[in-house]
């Protein structure tokens, strides 16, 4: 278990360049990968579609010690409707506080020295105005629940986490493989979880003999799974095995093998040109316009 690692959070955005100014001029992450694909992903990244689509990997450092956002970008698709599922990320950075006020972007102060914003999309970030730490600012991914104690129960003891708090009174619980990762927070939303249509994914790496054990282990235990277990490849690049499960709640799990994924996600210095050229080709905003006519909300 101790070898396990989270990796990043998958958000689907429906507007690309202020996505990428949020995070970017914002936050102040950098883009560490690129990717443009002509057809949909047999895992299902970037969701229930077929058509064109993009990843983009924006953190403060690459993966290999850092949880990191993945931006996926459908051309055809304007905006997605959010539920109770994703409740947000908290991170330390009193650049990004000041960054924000700088930009006029919106903020509101929901505790001494913590303020809330919203990236494009309506996805919410949690900003501690403090000096940024020189390890991974990113300190929790906090995801709504409806049992918290099915939950804790699934995630701790099929899926091996460490309860690191656990407050009956808020119904919160914070679990982590290592104490010096990105943390999980589930929080009780009081009633069911609704995923919207921007239903996101949390993905952690782990050792490749492992996925088998645990796609094994999920069969045993009855627990839903999505993807079993599949080669995924990147032409030019390492193919990594993936097993995707769904929580209790429906919430989508990532498990990737280490070493593969580490030679894939690589930094690409040429990442933030990339996207820039991307953007700078996707002409459907204006194709829509011209027609009078608006992308499709999904």
């Amino acid at each position: 278990m101790a070898a396990r690692r989270p990796l990043h959070f998958v958000f689907k955005v429906g507007d690309r360049a202020q996505t990428a100014r949020f995070y970017r001029e914002l936050l102040g992450m950098s883009v560490l990968r690129h990717e443009e694909f002509e057809e949909g992903c047999k895992a299902s990244c970037n969701g229930p579609y077929d058509g064109k689509w993009s990843k983009t990997m924006v953190g403060y450092g690459p993966e290999d010690n850092h949880f990191v956002a993945e931006l996926t970008y459908n051309y055809g698709i304007g905006e997605y409707r959010l539920g109770n599922d994703f409740l947000g990320i908290t991170l330390v950075s009193s650049q990004a506080v000041s960054n924000a006020k700088k930009m006029g972007w919106p903020l509101k102060e929901v505790t001494i020295g913590v303020f809330e914003t919203e990236a494009p999309g309506g996805y919410k970030f949690y900003l501690e105005d403090k000096e940024q730490k020189k390890q991974d600012p990113v300190l929790k991914v906090t995801l709504g629940v409806s049992d918290l104690h099915k939950s804790v129960h699934y995630w701790s003891h099929l899926l091996g986490m460490k309860i690191y708090e656990k407050d009956e009174e808020k119904q919160r619980a914070l679990l982590g493989y290592a104490d010096n990762q990105c943390r999980l927070e589930l929080k009780a939303v009081g009633g069911a979880v609704d995923h919207g249509t921007a239903f996101g994914r949390i993905a952690f790496s782990c050792a490749k003999e492992e996925l088998p054990n645990i796609e094994a282990l999920m069969k045993k235990e009855n627990q839903k799974i999505l993807t079993p277990l599949v080669s995924l490849d990147t032409p030019g690049k390492a193919t990594v095995q993936v097993v995707i499960l769904a929580d209790p709640d429906g919430h989508e799990i990532c498990f990737v093998g280490d070493e593969a994924f580490r030679d894939l996600s690589k930094v690409d210095p040429n990442g933030g040109k990339l996207l820039d050229d991307a953007m700078a080709a996707d002409k459907s905003d204006t194709w829509f316009a011209a027609r009078n006519m608006k992308k499709v909300s999904a």
